[in-house]
């Protein structure tokens, strides 16, 4: 290969923490640079440097993500109460991908990796299921209160005129309890939507839908209302054009169905529901190193990364000098998935093209039998070895080289 792809506008590049830092250095070294004019703008979300700028790194992160429309992120932390001394913190800072989520105001889409060898739990699963997960409300901006014997709870909304509308909750007159309180918007559960119907169209498969209607007669039910009127009005032709359908059904009924399929399909899910849902297709399908995951705006900006965290345990061997096997799997697509788009929206094929072979010689290494210790453990080829994380990526870099010189 003589000159590399040059790139017209720049990728927005997010850096993060522990072992998948050091892997995303090695992933550029190894399988990006020679053969790309990588043009990022670089922001490093790395805990040290979130603390020092009081976490404004990952709002300006998340601004340029707007203003450049792709962006790629590795693994972060975020801290816990033992992370406080280890890294002498401010405070506990938030998650970065929930910042930039609400920032983007956007859907998650996590879609496993298939390569031979790693046979999903459920045999039918031929075909990958992409979980999108709404990424606003409910369980997770709740309010909740421990009640007493005794109390009665009540739901009360005061319109913007003073006058109040009541609905009791339970009348605790027997026992102590519980109660929480939930919300959503309908500019949310829109935006969820259209970034839904957005992907079902990028990826030309259909889109599942579902909630629990029957009992929830007003928050779910306003959650169906707002994807069929959508979908009607707005993609029901280009869906018929393209020969995939929006699906709506009971989440239970969505679960035996998802059982008994063969995958292939987008699974739109509530933020409990997706949260739940995508760590068991995860699970199912192998390993949660080999899931994608990309946030996309109704607006249709994308920032890819990997669907784990920041592998702490390898870090700290690999702090000791010792050898680590550590999954690069995931984080490679995302550089892949977002130097493809990058393509797609700039109109360079080559760029695409390149992002299509480094997919194609990573999951080829695998399936020659080269692989990380996560799935060595899990591969069911014959003639299979672990290597280290390095000498897995410079096996990658041996077949992208043999692609990229044809």
């Amino acid at each position: 290969m003589t000159d590399k792809i040059k790139m017209t506008t720049p990728l927005v590049e997010m850096d993060g923490d522990e072992m998948t830092r050091i892997l995303w250095k090695w992933i550029k070294d190894i399988l990006i640079t020679p053969y790309v004019e990588l043009k990022t703008k670089y922001y490093d979300l790395g805990l040290p440097y979130r603390n020092e700028t009081n976490d404004k790194v990952t709002f300006d992160s998340a601004e340029a993500t707007k203003k450049y429309g792709v962006a790629v992120k590795c693994a972060t932390i975020t801290p816990n109460a033992a992370r406080m001394p280890e890294y002498n913190l401010k405070e506990m800072w938030k998650s970065p991908n929930g910042t930039i989520r609400a920032i983007l105001d956007g859907t998650v889409f996590r879609t496993p990796i298939i390569v031979k060898g790693i046979s999903p739990y459920i045999p039918t699963w031929t075909k990958p299921i992409t979980i999108a997960r709404h990424a606003y409300g409910d369980v997770y901006k709740n309010s909740e209160m421990r009640v007493q014997k005794g109390s009665k709870a009540e739901l009360v909304v005061t319109d913007k005129n003073g006058n109040e509308t009541r609905q009791e909750i339970y009348d605790f007159t027997d026992s102590d309890g519980i109660i929480q309180g939930l919300h959503n918007k309908d500019e949310s559960i829109a935006g969820f939507a259209r970034a839904c119907f957005n992907y079902g169209l990028d990826l030309k498969q259909d889109v599942w839908f579902a909630t629990k209607d029957t009992i929830s007669k007003k928050y779910d039910h306003r959650f169906k209302d707002i994807f069929g009127e959508i979908y009607e009005k707005e993609y029901k032709d280009r869906y018929e054009a393209l020969g995939i359908e929006y699906f709506y059904t009971l989440i239970d009924d969505a679960v035996a169905r998802v059982i008994r399929s063969n995958g292939g399909y987008i699974w739109a899910c509530k933020n409990y529901d997706g949260d739940v849902m995508s760590d068991m297709v995860s699970t199912a399908y192998g390993s949660l190193a080999m899931m994608t995951s990309v946030l996309v705006s109704p607006d249709g900006i994308y920032e890819y990364e990997a669907a784990h965290g920041t592998v702490q345990r390898h870090y700290y061997n690999y702090l000791k000098g010792e050898e680590t096997s550590t999954n690069s799997v995931a984080t490679i697509f995302a550089w892949s998935g977002a130097l493809r788009k990058r393509g797609e929206l700039d109109g360079l094929d080559d760029l695409i093209d390149y992002a299509d072979k480094l997919e194609k010689a990573t999951i080829n290494t695998i399936e020659d039998g080269v692989m990380t210790g996560d799935l060595y453990l899990l591969s069911s080829l014959e003639n299979k070895k672990k290597v280290d994380s390095e000498t897995f990526l410079k096996e990658i870099g041996t077949r992208l080289d043999a692609m990229m010189s044809k």
